[in-house]
């Protein structure tokens, strides 16, 4: 599964993967402009995706494999268990969310040009 959901947050404009951690580490960070909109660790089965802090609780108390985001900002990141009981569907919106809200956070000259 991990690889339809890197190939799709790849298919968004102007995103990059990178390794922080050095080559083919976990996890890859999958960025627009400098800033990571979602985290795959494959090695761990979990993506880390950033969400508005409601929208985040919201998830967090309707599904069980999300979770606050693991090493960082729990009110505004959460942590997706990839054990197969979400939706493919319901991961594809999270990451549709998370890039939006990183696309919004950016300059308008860069906005424009991505």
């Amino acid at each position: 599964m991990q690889n339809h959901l890197i190939e799709y947050c790849l298919s968004k404009n102007g995103a990059i993967k990178d390794y922080p951690l050095g080559p083919l580490q976990d996890p890859l960070a999958i960025k627009i402009a400098g800033k990571i909109f979602a985290l795959i660790y494959e090695e761990k089965g979990y993506l880390v995706l950033k969400c508005d802090p409601v929208i985040a609780e919201n998830l967090r108390e309707q599904h069980e494999d999300v979770r606050p985001g693991y090493h960082m900002n729990k009110q505004h990141w959460n942590t997706i268990m990839l054990e197969g009981s979400l939706p493919e569907s319901a991961i594809f919106e999270m990451i549709d969310h998370s890039y939006d809200l990183i696309v919004k956070s950016l300059p308008k000259s860069t906005r424009e040009s991505v």
